[in-house]
């Protein structure tokens, strides 16, 4: 009898104790809520920040405290960053508040009226056009920070203005939470097949050059005697940051509405299997300073969607899965239409189809996708340039 009633006992203090954590973790939980940080005494800008990520690639999202950011058009704003700001870029996205592959996104002003946000990509080396990933951790930054301010079920759309044009997320919504995101992007199409460059150290390579918001060079790794999803991320980097240097060096690029928009952004080495399959095909982006994605990438993903279905490799509607050789992260995407938007200054022989636009889907589901965008709000001082 005494030893039931011990149990018992024991029982209730455990059932007790474990309700004072819990009330009290709540309390604390509800005080810091309430409470304003408040920094001490420095010197320079005060930005406040949220970091997110997508299939493992980290996005900063500067939501507050940027100097103004002059310009008409969101494109004239990633010239004036450029000119004007770029010490905070570098305090942002370098060691000791970032890391070399740190990826960030600030927000501004779009002139486009049914813009619900533009946004401005920076990294390790300056700023991009496009980006897939920051756009889906961006579609769900607008609704969970009621940038959207009527949220719908099951889906609400969230148009990003992007510097290479709007780009439509379409958010999964229901009892106040968000979940996957898909996103139609902009024209992407075929820039050019079978180009051979000299690539130092390789000798002659033959690669595809393809848009989806920036422009790629892709490039089978085993041309390199490479792998992308076993082979050592260092030679994997020094391969393709390789044949970069040799593309932007003998190849002109050409775009049909921005000259901003004709620069060659990275290079996507892949495993070779562009013929369709259900399978998974694995690919690494190298872009801007040989800085790699932990994703898929998202525009690498819409720009090679778009080589695909130029080879009659893949039909429309029909949908792909890509895979990080990396990380092992999952983006699926689709073509979806064909669009004729080219305009007389760009060359047709310079070009290999009209243009292809793309879905790109989240593609994480199930009990992994919410792990996948983790947000953490904090202020950066930024003092030090």
């Amino acid at each position: 009898m005494r030893r039931t009633k011990t149990k018992k006992t024991s029982s209730a203090l455990l059932i007790y104790c474990l309700w004072f954590c819990r009330s009290l973790a709540h309390s604390i939980r509800e005080y810091l809520n309430q409470m304003e940080l408040q920094l001490p005494p420095h010197e320079g800008e005060e930005l406040s920040v949220v970091d997110m990520h997508t299939g493992g690639e980290p996005l900063r999202i500067i939501h507050s405290g940027y100097p103004e950011v002059k310009g008409d058009s969101v494109l004239s704003k990633r010239r004036y960053v450029r000119e004007h700001l770029d010490h905070l870029r570098r305090v942002l996205m370098y060691e000791p508040r970032g890391h070399y592959d740190m990826y960030g996104a600030l927000i501004v002003d779009s002139e486009v009226p049914e813009a619900d946000l533009g946004v401005l990509f920076m990294h390790n080396e300056g700023y991009s056009t496009m980006c897939g990933h920051a756009v889906i951790a961006l579609g769900r930054f607008a609704v969970d920070y009621k940038l959207v301010k009527e949220p719908q079920s099951p889906e609400t759309q969230v148009n990003i203005h992007c510097p290479c044009g709007l780009v439509k997320a379409f958010v999964e919504y229901s009892d106040g939470k968000t979940g996957g995101v898909r996103f139609l992007s902009v024209p992407a199409f075929a820039f050019a097949t079978d180009v051979k460059v000299t690539v130092e150290r390789f000798g002659e390579v033959t690669v595809d050059i393809s848009y989806g918001g920036a422009f790629y060079a892709f490039v089978d790794a085993q041309r390199f005697g490479l792998d992308v999803t076993k082979s050592r991320t260092r030679d994997l980097v020094d391969a393709a940051t390789a044949v970069t240097n040799a593309v932007k060096c003998q190849v002109k690029l050409h775009h049909p509405t921005s000259d901003d928009l004709a620069f060659l952004y990275g290079t996507i080495l892949t495993d070779g299997k562009d013929n369709y399959s259900s399978d998974p095909t694995a690919n690494i982006c190298v872009f801007a300073e040989a800085q790699v994605d932990r994703s898929p990438t998202g525009s690498g993903v819409t720009a090679r969607v778009a080589l695909q279905y130029h080879k009659g490799l893949i039909q429309l509607n029909q949908t792909r899965t890509f895979q990080s050789g990396a990380t092992e992260s999952q983006f699926t995407g689709k073509a979806v239409e064909v669009p004729v938007f080219f305009s007389a200054r760009v060359r047709p022989s310079a070009l290999s189809h009209s243009g292809d636009k793309v879905w790109r889907l989240q593609g994480c589901r199930g009990g992994s996708c919410r792990q996948s965008f983790l947000h953490r709000s904090f202020t950066l001082c930024a003092g030090a340039r």
